[in-house]
């Protein structure tokens, strides 16, 4: 399995580096990109004056294309010089509402969607809500880059969160082309239950699979020793040099993360290196 159909969706000029990583990363596994250039219309209506929301509505719409349309122009003049790179560019208008069934119908038609950090200098409002789009809706992998962070290529040393759920194996498959690739896997697992599945030997069921694909791996189970789970795996990647970290996205509801706060959403915020989810 490789990712041989690529997409990476940009809403704002200051996402235009992680052209950078996507294009490479393409042309390495000798896939298509497609680079779907947002325009998001966020008017509200019934916020105006009696009769005025037609005209409000149609301005900000108008901005939103010419946003997105100048936006695709960018993107294609950079692509345009990457002679070994095949790929496509469109750009679409959505109200802030049809993000996601807009996100989620071209991510459900791709192996891997690669976005930015949805929170940080070049996050937009809209970055969270196209990345739960492409999980959700698209149930594609998503790789997330704090700051456009251009990991090595491939990842050499590979982190992956291991808590037994359903999630973190999904991410953990999807992930298996660039854990093929590492040099060394590290299956962190952080304060295990007894009572787990894999009783006394967390994570070590999950090395017998990943070896029998060649991946070369191991296991380590560490204590807990900061306020969360999140800041435990940041902390555990950067000890370890690790590239990239693999992890099972929003075991708990996006309402729940939204309201209380979870790994996800936290990983989300605070990320150090790139970021590998699936659901």
């Amino acid at each position: 399995m490789a990712y041989k159909s690529i997409l990476t969706v940009l809403s704002d000029p200051r996402q235009l580096p992680l052209l950078d990583t996507v294009s490479r990363l393409t042309t390495r596994e000798g896939g298509h990109l497609t680079a779907l250039c947002l325009g998001v219309d966020h008017s509200q209506t019934g916020y105006y004056f009696p009769g005025g929301t037609p005209y409000v509505f149609q301005e900000s719409l108008d901005n939103a294309v010419d946003e997105a349309q100048d936006l695709e122009r960018r993107v294609r003049q950079y692509l345009e010089q990457k002679t070994d790179l095949c790929w496509s560019a469109e750009s679409a208008v959505a109200q802030i509402g049809g993000v996601t069934n807009l996100v989620g119908m071209r991510a459900r038609y791709s192996d891997l969607t690669i976005l930015t950090q949805p929170y940080g200098d070049t996050a937009t409002a809209d970055t969270e809500a196209i990345t739960e789009a492409a999980m959700f809706e698209g149930g594609c992998p998503v790789l997330v880059l704090p700051d456009t962070k251009i990991p090595a290529e491939p990842a050499k040393r590979i982190l992956v969160a291991w808590n037994q759920s359903s999630e973190a194996m999904t991410a953990v498959r999807r992930a298996l082309p660039l854990l093929r690739l590492a040099e060394l896997v590290e299956i962190t697992v952080i304060d295990p239950g007894r009572s787990g599945v894999e009783g006394t030997e967390p994570g070590a069921a999950l090395a017998r699979l990943l070896t029998r694909h060649g991946v070369k791996t191991e296991v380590a189970v560490i204590a807990r020793t900061e306020a969360t789970i999140s800041a435990q795996i940041n902390r555990r990647a950067l000890d370890i040099d690790a590239e990239l970290i693999v992890m099972g996205a929003y075991g708990h509801s996006r309402f729940r993360e939204a309201i209380l706060g979870g790994a996800t959403r936290s990983m989300l915020e605070k990320a150090k290196l790139p970021v590998f989810m699936a659901r």
